[in-house]
């Protein structure tokens, strides 16, 4: 028995393409913005995201697949946030500042 697959609508390339240049452009906006880095950075990573999605989900065809290919297509994203709150710690704003080895007292001349 062959399983038919189900037609759907053709996506609108061009309000996709418009959609992702906007952000693109939006992104650019962003880095010359006077805001602290941090939030730069947040917004970047938002922006990526929405990005990503975006194509996973039209040009890939993930909008009109199963709810399992997409799971599956999540999982790296998952990973990756996983990871980056894991490591985030190792980023602290302070500098590593080592005990600074003092020079061996010198030998006394006397003997």
């Amino acid at each position: 028995m062959r399983v038919m697959a189900q037609a759907h609508k053709q996506p609108n390339y061009i309000v996709i393409f418009w959609w992702l240049l906007a952000l693109t452009i939006l992104e650019v906006g962003v880095i010359f913005t006077p805001m602290a880095r941090m939030l730069i950075a947040i917004l970047l990573v938002g922006f990526a995201l929405s990005k990503a999605s975006l194509v996973a989900m039209f040009f890939m065809h993930l909008k009109f697949e199963r709810t399992t290919l997409g799971l599956i297509a999540m999982t790296p994203l998952l990973l990756c946030v996983l990871l980056v709150f894991a490591l985030l710690p190792d980023l602290s704003g302070t500098p590593h500042q080592s005990v600074s080895v003092s020079a061996a007292p010198e030998a006394s001349s006397s003997r």
